[in-house]
């Protein structure tokens, strides 16, 4: 058997980094696209390696002479690799292509060998990789029936949304026998090429070919997890993420800040959602309206506090949406003047906003990181600030403070002058008091100094829309932080998600409802971990201490390594102590809850 590499594309999408090479010389990890498919190619004891190459051809010939001398690696030159596609260069090397059974890949794809193992040694001569469609694939599709026969190749004009549970994507690595090859592929390659042109690929001949009847192609499908095709820079990143070593890919997820649905079955217990809400219909209802919503401009910041004022049933005066929290919180802390006071552990997106120098900061010294406002009055009786940020329930230690404590905090703030900013983003999920949400009229007027920031992604479950809000009758500090945020600050999806919202107001206290069932079932097997100590939480998060067999930054990298899993590893993080170990990890809905403790388990 013998491989043909297709490596004469220009791979304009990589911009400067194939500005001087062809896109297979670019690296992986510090690790070339060529010369790991190469390695393992040359493991296998092929008869020859055949490159075709084209756009700074001298380049990867004068690499591959000087890198693998003494193999049998033969080099064809497309001259025409601006002008044609890969049928083209395909059809270059018809005389050799015909002469062996064949491995044809293309020169862009990163692949764990297992892949290329799995296809050799697939009973059937004529086969494809294929895997399941993702969302992150794109071009050549195929359907395949029960007995994995290759029965439709799906372009991308006729590639339907409707249908993608039916498709597969082709990894663009062939096995081909010498019969095939010299019976039907070449006669209809070189008749494909005469009638349509060169300018096309390679893959719709095989096309032309099953739809004729006269061949069996088999796919052989993979893990999605195990390839990818790198076109453009997101795709170089994404890969980087998947082929990296497991301590490189939790440290580039972890830098990510999230878009995991890129990464398939990857199970994400750091970021913090509600897995019971939105319904379906409320997902159907938004995605009917699509059209309109992707063409149509945004309101304006009026029209959407008032959405917001109907969403909270507050005066629309006292409220100002923003494009996630995050854009709220970095607009309301430039607007406060003083000292600010801030609890550790916490999250940890108000503190890095605010100059070190304004800081005044309480560590909680109570075991399991409780406190109470009378905690909260006592330290900063003492350590005079003009403005307090509480996070209620806190992040991540679960800490909540109840309505009476709220109360009593907010009216010693007023009595003092002090700012007093509460984060209620997960109090939807508390069991301690009925409704304790602060987003009401007469507690805002009753507490002017009061401030209450609430991010729709977390209790509501849609982080993908990019809404939060800010309330408080403080109608200077509401209006200035509306002028300093753009107009057009959120898109129409989640102006259309707020019109809508009151339609299922009752699907979301149902969905509070079975999270906090859930919750309480997930604490009790999740101690049945030995070696976690958890934290009771009013969140949707656990705070667990790692007691033995690993470090917490040990515990995460095994997780992602083993099972796919990604946990929250708090090391390092101001506020605990030195000597413990501590990771915060996500309520999920039952059966990943279940996947986790399983995986826990497996350590035993």
């Amino acid at each position: 058997m013998q491989a043909i590499i297709l490596a004469a594309g220009m791979g304009r999408r990589l911009g400067d980094l194939t500005a001087n090479n062809t896109k297979c010389m670019i690296s992986v990890n510090n690790e070339k696209l060529i010369d790991r498919m190469m390695d393992h190619l040359l493991s296998l004891s092929l008869s020859r390696i055949i490159i075709v190459i084209g756009y700074e051809g001298d380049k990867l010939k004068n690499y591959l002479k000087s890198r693998y001398p003494g193999e049998n690696i033969m080099f064809v030159e497309n001259s025409k690799y601006d002008k044609t596609n890969n049928i083209y260069s395909l059809w270059l090397t018809r005389s050799l292509f015909q002469e062996d059974d064949t491995l044809l890949l293309e020169s862009d794809i990163i692949f764990e060998n297992e892949l290329l193992d799995e296809l050799l040694s697939y009973p059937y001569p004529d086969c494809a990789l294929v895997s399941k469609y993702e969302r992150w694939m794109d071009g050549t599709m195929v359907k395949i029936d029960g007995d994995n026969n290759i029965v439709n190749f799906i372009n991308k004009k006729a590639f339907c949304y409707s249908d993608i549970d039916n498709y597969y994507k082709t990894v663009n690595i062939y096995k081909l026998s010498r019969s095939f090859i010299n019976s039907q592929y070449i006669p209809f390659l070189e008749a494909y090429i005469k009638s349509i042109g060169e300018n096309e690929y390679y893959e719709q001949v095989l096309s032309l070919l099953v739809l004729v009847g006269n061949i069996r192609i088999k796919g052989v499908p993979v893990d999605a997890n195990g390839w990818y095709e790198i076109d453009d820079i997101q795709d170089l990143h994404i890969a980087e993420t998947m082929f990296a070593d497991p301590e490189c890919r939790l440290y580039n997820l972890n830098h990510s800040y999230g878009g995991y649905w890129r990464y398939q079955c990857l199970l994400d217990f750091c970021y913090l959602v509600n897995p019971y809400f939105p319904p379906e219909r409320m997902v159907d209802e938004i995605g009917s309206n699509f059209g309109t919503l992707l063409r149509q401009y945004p309101s304006g910041m009026g029209v959407n506090s008032m959405l917001a004022s109907k969403y909270f049933n507050v005066k629309s005066d006292y409220i100002a949406v923003g494009n996630g929290a995050a854009e709220l919180i970095k607009v309301l802390v430039e607007n406060l003047r003083g000292k600010i006071g801030v609890i550790y552990p916490t999250f940890e997106e108000y503190p890095n906003r605010i100059d070190k120098e304004k800081l005044v900061i309480y560590e909680t010294s109570y075991p399991d990181f409780r406190y109470t406002s009378d905690d909260i009055i006592a330290y900063f009786s003492e350590h005079e600030v003009d403005n307090l940020i509480v996070i209620n329930p806190d992040n991540p230690s679960g800490n909540i403070l109840s309505w009476q404590e709220l109360n009593k905090l907010a009216g010693w703030s007023g009595e003092r002058g002090i700012k007093l900013v509460i984060d209620e983003s997960f109090v939807d999920f508390s069991t301690v008091d009925k409704n304790m949400s602060l987003i009401k009229n007469d507690i805002l007027e009753k507490y002017p100094c009061l401030y209450v920031v609430k991010s729709i992604s977390k209790s509501y479950g849609v982080p993908g829309l990019r809404l939060g809000f800010i309330a408080s009758s403080d109608r200077s500090m509401i209006s200035n932080i509306r002028k300093e945020v753009s107009i057009w600050n959120i898109n129409s999806f989640a102006e259309y998600y707020m019109q809508i919202f009151g339609k299922y107001e009752d699907s979301y206290r149902l969905a509070c409802d079975k999270f906090k069932e859930e919750r309480d079932r997930f604490e009790n097997i999740l101690k049945l971990v030995p070696y976690l100590r958890v934290l009771p939480s009013q969140a949707n998060y656990f705070l667990c201490e790692v007691t033995d067999r690993f470090t917490a930054h040990e515990l995460a990298v095994l997780l992602l390594k083993d099972h796919n899993i990604l946990i929250k590893d708090c090391s390092g993080k101001r506020g605990f102590p030195h000597d413990k170990e501590f990771i915060r990890i996500a309520v999920r809905d039952k059966r990943d809850n279940k996947a986790l403790v399983t995986a826990l388990l497996s350590y035993l």
